[in-house]
């Protein structure tokens, strides 16, 4: 008998990142068809030329094409799937995903034959199965939604978690960022997200457990834990936790957690694993208690802040914190005072995020109640509403664009820290400014540097020469091989004392970019060999 030759295309945001989804629907295949398939999987990135991503599609030479729909990709699509259609006139496009399956009808549309929406390890199955037995059909709008969970013929009961990592998983990896899955949906009902109120699946421990630890070893260096909430049941995380804790391996692992249900067991587990073995994402999303109230997101602030500072503490944990601009009743005034607050617990990444009404999210339904004007296209952002004008958006803009360029991407850190103690700047009117003065897209390190020097030795309070020191300690901090910018240099006959200490130190002779006289008349060098892992920073020494 003839078997489907099915192609599952995944189009990643970057190289770096893998797609779980797919490899997990092709497993579902295996195990829930009854009829046998063959599926093949194609990971692309949303960077590669079209006619590169059809060609690798069109060489497998499908009768079915499945692929993931998501927001990074959705701007995309359209035109990719008239491209696939082109070179593969008799293949069946199938689209699953949030972008899809929550705008079902725009996709069959433009360019789908089907739109499936559930959990696809279950649905993908049945749907082969369905076609196989109907003669395979395009534009056949009947099976477009007849697939959800709810109405699939496998019993719950024989309902398991989808194990996907297997050799071709592994082989495909490459080194790239995998991802997990240990549990499924939110019992949160926050009116932004697409899992609100889903309720928690979670899947048996002993499979999580020989999952990670299999991960752990494979030529991955993060795993990322894509559980919406992942410490909303306490006990349960905290025995994940410890068996990452406890492994042997270089490996870090990404969960996305609240802050407000650690509690102090857990955050005494905490303290004791490895430099860099695990990473939080934490989403505070403001500290305006309206805002939070206007889209049910249910924080205990002063237990988030205090446990954030608690995760920080011991600097072997890396912390990203998360705000939204754009939430209803937060003006530009009580986003900054939430900016401000967020920005003082001195996480190592401060993500000022745009709200984003996403198609199937409880708060895309009530724009209209909310008076919310947003992109018609992907990812659907926030333009303005009656408490954040088109103008407000632009500041924050602005704003977010310095923070990425200095704080996010560990740079210039000392010296932000210095001109905010000697200025009367808030840490966001400092990067509102900065942002406004010092445009930094497309901007090399070297130039970027020049302009922020222009830009901050005119601010009261500002010493040139304590400037220079700061900025000097954050070259030497951040960059790795490059020598000092010209205009820093402090060169005197200091250097070959500096140089010997260096040596002393390190227990090898210092490259000549690897130390500097201070304006102050101090020596700084860096041990350029000791990378950490956690603030993204070389270890640097100061001397005299």
């Amino acid at each position: 008998m003839k078997m489907n030759r099915v192609v599952l295309l995944a189009i990643n945001a970057k190289y770096v990142h893998s797609s779980l989804s797919v490899w997990v629907i092709a497993e579902g295949v295996s195990l829930y068809s009854q009829k046998p398939h063959d599926v093949n999987v194609v990971e692309a990135t949303i960077n590669q030329k079209f006619e590169d991503i059809v060609s690798a599609v069109a060489e497998l030479e499908p009768d079915v094409i499945g692929v993931s729909s998501y927001i990074w990709s959705a701007e995309m699509l359209p035109e990719l799937l008239v491209l696939l259609r082109e070179r593969l006139p008799g293949a069946v496009i199938v689209l699953g995903g949030p972008e899809a399956s929550n705008n079902a009808d725009y996709w069959l549309e433009n360019g789908a034959d089907y739109v499936l929406r559930g959990e696809g390890e279950y649905v993908f199955p049945q749907f082969l199965d369905t076609l196989e037995a109907k003669g395979r059909t395009q534009g056949d709008g009947s099976l477009a939604h007849a697939f959800s969970r709810s109405e699939a013929s496998i019993s719950e009961q024989h309902m398991c978690p989808v194990n996907p990592y297997n050799d071709s998983y592994f082989a495909a990896l490459n080194g790239r960022l995998s991802y997990i899955e240990t549990s499924r949906g939110c019992p949160f009902k926050c009116s932004f997200c697409l899992s609100a109120g889903s309720g928690v699946r979670y899947f048996p421990l002993d499979s999580v457990k020989e999952q990670i630890l299999k991960l752990s070893l494979a030529n991955t260096k993060m795993v990322k834990f894509v559980d919406r909430t992942f410490n909303c049941n306490a006990e349960r995380a905290f025995e994940i936790f410890e068996f990452v804790v406890g492994l042997d391996t270089s490996c870090t692992f990404h969960f996305e957690v609240a802050a407000d249900l650690f509690d102090e067991r857990t955050l005494a587990l905490l303290e004791t694993a490895p430099h860099g073995r695990i990473q939080f994402e934490i989403g505070l999303q403001s500290f305006y208690e309206p805002a939070l109230k206007a889209t049910v997101r249910q924080t205990d602030l002063e237990k988030a802040e205090h446990n954030i500072r608690s995760l920080l503490k011991s600097q072997n944990i890396h912390v990203h914190v998360d705000l939204i601009a754009g939430l209803p009743y937060e003006t530009l005034a009580d986003f900054i005072k939430s900016f401000n607050r967020a920005y003082t617990l001195n996480a190592h990444n401060l993500q000022l995020g745009f709200l984003k009404l996403l198609h199937g999210s409880k708060l895309r339904e009530q724009v209209d109640d909310f008076g919310i004007r947003y992109s018609p296209e992907p990812p659907y952002e926030i333009l303005c509403n009656p408490w954040l004008s088109v103008e407000d958006v632009e500041a924050l803009k602005f704003a977010e664009n310095a923070l990425q360029h200095t704080h996010n991407k560990r740079r210039f850190l000392s010296t932000l820290y210095y001109v905010l103690s000697v200025t009367e700047k808030t840490p966001f009117t400092l990067l509102h400014s900065l942002g406004t003065a010092v445009p930094s897209h497309a901007t090399q390190l070297e130039d970027y540097i020049v302009q922020l020097f222009d830009f901050f030795v005119t601010l009261p309070g500002v010493d040139e020469f304590e400037l220079k020191d700061c900025m000097i300690y954050d070259w030497l901090s951040m960059v790795k091989g490059k020598n000092t910018p010209a205009f820093l240099k402090n060169e005197d006959e200091h250097r070959a004392k500096l140089a010997a200490i260096a040596e002393n130190t390190l227990g090898r002779k210092p490259r000549r970019e690897e130390y500097a006289v201070l304006h102050s008349g101090k020596g700084i060098f860096v041990d350029s060999n000791n990378y950490n892992t956690v603030t993204g920073l070389y270890e640097v020494h100061i001397c005299g």
